[in-house]
């Protein structure tokens, strides 16, 4: 017999605090709200679309040149495809495409492309582990991504053969807040969930606590893979969760059993 899953009800009144940047900090705090928790949104990291230059103009009319095409998140797939509307009326052929994630697989479907995904997991190491990704002759590979970020596909497909060319498309900042907007959302709000999808914005809010005064030793971390997990736990941090995709409903659900879960502990202990 299945266990049956929580119900999201039990975080009416639960307080959550999401560290995502925007717009997706406010969506995923409406899935929130919805289930009955308090919600604050307080980004901690922002990103800003890098000018259109010269060479990025032309690795993109070159397109045609690649074999596969790698997007590492929804927003720079949505950045890139944006950019080849403009030169591309109907894509070239011979191009495999490929999503981190399901959420950025669904960001080149929707453009009308057939893109692969890992069978599960959205992390570079799911993706990395896919079948067609292993093996290069010399392959010229488009990655789409942040003017920084993990080396590791790059360094990875490089060693396998592949002719890899990055495309950086944003940069990421941490954003600035007001002390009074910070201690709101963490010495007055004192959130029991803290939603941080990245190691950057983990180590932004381990910062910002630091700097306010807040501990967040009992708060649960909600982080998106073993990886990040680790840096949590390294930093003195051990309640973490990983939900079981990043689609909005998913990290809600997750929190909700999570926190039933502790809930029941709690009420077992003698």
């Amino acid at each position: 017999m299945a266990t049956p899953r929580p119900d999201c009800r039990n975080l009416a009144g639960r307080r959550i605090l999401i560290c995502r940047p925007e717009p997706e900090a406010s969506r995923l705090a409406n899935g929130f709200r919805d289930a009955g928790a308090e919600v604050r949104v307080l980004p901690l990291i922002a990103r800003e679309p890098l000018p259109e230059t010269p060479e990025i103009r032309t690795l993109i009319q070159n397109l045609d040149l690649y074999s596969h095409v790698i997007a590492v998140s929804p927003y720079a797939a949505s950045l890139f495809l944006a950019l080849a509307d403009n030169w591309w009326p109907q894509w070239p052929s011979g191009i495999q495409w490929y999503g981190v994630g399901s959420g950025t697989a669904a960001a080149l479907a929707r453009h009308g492309l057939r893109p692969r995904k890992p069978t599960s997991g959205w992390t570079s190491e799911a993706l990395l582990a896919m079948p067609s990704l292993q093996h290069f002759r010399h392959e010229k590979v488009l990655l789409v991504r942040g003017e920084e970020g993990r080396e590791l596909i790059l360094q990875t497909l490089t060693e396998r053969g592949a002719d890899v060319t990055l495309l950086p498309l944003y940069r990421r900042h941490q954003p600035h807040h007001d002390k009074t907007v910070i201690d709101e959302a963490l010495l007055c709000f004192l959130p029991e969930v803290v939603v941080t999808l990245s190691g950057e914005t983990l180590n932004n809010f381990i910062a910002l606590s630091k700097n306010s005064g807040h501990n967040p030793d009992k708060t649960l971390l909600v982080v998106p893979a073993n990886r990040v997990a680790e840096q949590a736990h390294q930093a003195g941090l051990t309640h973490t969760c990983i939900p079981e995709s990043l689609a909005d409903a998913d990290i809600v659900q997750t929190v909700a059993r999570e926190l039933d879960r502790r809930t029941g502990s709690a009420g077992t202990t003698k």
